[in-house]
C-alpha cells in the first residue's frame, strides 16, 4: 500500500506537469528522439533493464523546479527502443529514509518480480546526513512497495555513500556502491549478498589512490560493473579531476577502466581511467544486458554544476535530456559506442551524394539540412583541414589529426568553448545525430564519442561543409521521425 505522503507527492507533481504543460510544449528546443522531463529537472538514469520483454528507463527528476533537489524517479517503457510509454511515477521521496531525495539506482529481475535498489537521501537539515540504500519491489514493473533500508554507510565513508548498481555472479549478488572515503578519495565499494536483503561489505573494489591509481577525484559516483568483450569493465564518473591537456575538460567526468576483476578477494587489475565521451554534456551513464545479449548504455545529456542554470530551456520551466541508447562493444583496445541498430525504425528516405570533393573552400551540399536528422559521412581522402558548421552556431572540425567540436559558452556567450580529441590512425567516419538541441558524433565506428546540446536560433536548418587542402567524401542524410508516445 502507498502511503498518504507519497499519494499526496505523486498527485502534487502530476498537476505541476499540467500547470506548465503548455509552456513546456511550445519551446522550440524540446526533442524529437530523446527522452525529457515532462516539466522541471532530468537527471541520471536509473534502473535500466528489460524484463518480461519490456524495456524500463527509470529517471532522477525534480518536478518542481529546474534545480536539483528531492528527487523522484519518473519512469519510461517501450519494446523496441523507438515507440515509448510514460509510465506513472515510479518513486517519490516518501518516507523518513529517503525524504529529501529517491537518488540514483539499478534495478534487477527476481522471483519473477522487479527490484529496484535507490539511494535514500537525507540532507542533514533535520538530522545528520545520511545516504543509505534501500530497495522497492514490483509484481507488474509499474507500482513499486519500498522495502526500506538495505544498507547503512559503514564505518571508513563519509554521508556520500550511493548509486548501488546490483548484478548476479554465480549464485551470489553483488552490489558497487559510489563512495567517497574519511579522507575524501572516491572509491567504489563491494557488497554482497545471498538473498538480496542482507547484505556483506566486502570493501573498496578501486579507487583514487587505490593501486596503481594516483588522485581520482574526491568522490565516484554512478559506479557500473560489466563484462565486455572478455574484459571486466568497472564504468564510474570521478568527481574532482583536474584537466589535463584535452582530457577532463567538463566539471565532472564520465568514464571506465578495463581489466581482470575477482569479486572474491576484491582484486581488480586494471587499466588507465578512460573517458567515454568527449563532449560537453554527458554523465551518469547506465548499462544493462538486453535479450539480444546486447550491452546497451543510456546517458544523462548533462554535467552536475556546469552552469546547469544557462540553458535557455530553463524559462520555459524544464533542463536537460536523455542520450539515445547505444551499444558497447570491445575492439581489443577500447570501449566503442554505436547507436542501436532500432533506431534505423525512425529513418525517412536516404538522400546519398557520393564523391564530394572541396577544395579551399566552404559550400552546402544540396538537401544536407535540417534540425532532426542523422548523417553520416565517409571520408575518402582528406589533405588538410575538414570542417563541418552546423546552424552558424557549432562546429566540428578536423585538422592535424585532432578533432574538435566548438559552440559558444552557455555562460560567456561572447566567448568560444571547446571539447578536442585526437584521433592516432586518422578520421574515416563522422555519423552524427542532431535533434534540434542536441548533438551525438559518433567517430570512426564510435571509438570515440561527443555528446552536447546545441542552442541555435531554433529556424536554422542550414550546414556547411569547408575543406583547406582538398577533401573527398561520401554522405547519407535521413531525415528522423523521432520517438513515438503513448
Amino acid at each position: 500500500m502507498l502511503s498518504e505522503r507519497d499519494l499526496e507527492l505523486k498527485s502534487l507533481a502530476e498537476q505541476e506537469i499540467e500547470k506548465h504543460k503548455e509552456t513546456v510544449a511550445t519551446d522550440p528546443y524540446r526533442l524529437n528522439y530523446h527522452h525529457m522531463p515532462p516539466v522541471g529537472l532530468m537527471n541520471d538514469p536509473n534502473g535500466l533493464i528489460q524484463w518480461r520483454g519490456v524495456y524500463h528507463l527509470f529517471y532522477q527528476w525534480m518536478p518542481f523546479d529546474t534545480t536539483h533537489g528531492a528527487k523522484f524517479w519518473g519512469h519510461y517503457t517501450s519494446e523496441n527502443l523507438v515507440n515509448w510509454k510514460h509510465e506513472k511515477i515510479a518513486l517519490a521521496p516518501s518516507d523518513t529514509f529517503d525524504r529529501d531525495g529517491v537518488y540514483s539506482g539499478s534495478a534487477i529481475s527476481h522471483e519473477g518480480r522487479l527490484y529496484l535498489f535507490y539511494t535514500g537521501n537525507l540532507d542533514g537539515k533535520n538530522g545528520p546526513e545520511q545516504e543509505n540504500q534501500c530497495l522497492a519491489v514490483s509484481e507488474d514493473g509499474v507500482t513499486f512497495e519500498k522495502k526500506g533500508v538495505l544498507i547503512e554507510t559503514p564505518e571508513g565513508y563519509t554521508a556520500h555513500f550511493r548509486d548501488p548498481k546490483v548484478w548476479k555472479q554465480g549464485d551470489i549478488w553483488y552490489m558497487v556502491v559510489g563512495a567517497q572515503s574519511e579522507d575524501h578519495q572516491g572509491k567504489a565499494v563491494m557488497f554482497s549478498s545471498h538473498d538480496l536483503h542482507n547484505w556483506e561489505h566486502l570493501g573498496t573494489i578501486a579507487g583514487s589512490k587505490e593501486g596503481r591509481n594516483g588522485e581520482l577525484g574526491f568522490m565516484w559516483e554512478c559506479p557500473d560493473i560489466f563484462e565486455l568483450g572478455g574484459k571486466d569493465i568497472l564504468m564510474v564518473c570521478p568527481q574532482g579531476l583536474e584537466s589535463d591537456g584535452m582530457n577532463y575538460a567538463n566539471t565532472y567526468q564520465s568514464g571506465y577502466f578495463a581489466g581482470e576483476m575477482n569479486e572474491h578477494n576484491l582484486q581488480f587489475n586494471h587499466s588507465e581511467f578512460r573517458e567515454l565521451d568527449r563532449g560537453f554534456e554527458f554523465y551518469a551513464p547506465q548499462t544493462t544486458v538486453d535479450e539480444k545479449g546486447r550491452r546497451i548504455l543510456f546517458g544523462w545529456m548533462g554535467v552536475p554544476e556546469q552552469y546547469e542554470q544557462e540553458h535557455p530551456t530553463i524559462e520555459k520551466h524544464w533542463v536537460h535530456c536523455m542520450t539515445i541508447p547505444r551499444e558497447l562493444t570491445w575492439n581489443g583496445e577500447k570501449i566503442t559506442q554505436t547507436p542501436v541498430e532500432e533506431l534505423s525504425a525512425m529513418r525517412g528516405p536516404v538522400l546519398l551524394h557520393s564523391s564530394v570533393t572541396i577544395e579551399n573552400d566552404q559550400k552546402a551540399i544540396r538537401g544536407i539540412q535540417g534540425r532532426s536528422i542523422e548523417l553520416n559521412i565517409e571520408i575518402d581522402q582528406l589533405n588538410e583541414m575538414f570542417a563541418i558548421e552546423l546552424f552558424q552556431y557549432a562546429s566540428l572540425s578536423y585538422k592535424d589529426r585532432i578533432l574538435t567540436l566548438s559552440r559558444p559558452h552557455l555562460e560567456e556567450r561572447s566567448k568560444t568553448e571547446f571539447r578536442r580529441v585526437g584521433l592516432g590512425e586518422g578520421l574515416r567516419n563522422i555519423r552524427l545525430f542532431i535533434d534540434r538541441s542536441s548533438l551525438e558524433v559518433f567517430v570512426n565506428d564510435g571509438e570515440e564519442v561527443f555528446t552536447s546540446r546545441i542552442f541555435p536560433q531554433p529556424e536554422e536548418e542550414h550546414i556547411l561543409f569547408t575543406s583547406l587542402g582538398s577533401t573527398t567524401f561520401s554522405i547519407e542524410k535521413w531525415d528522423l521521425n523521432g520517438y513515438q508516445y503513448e
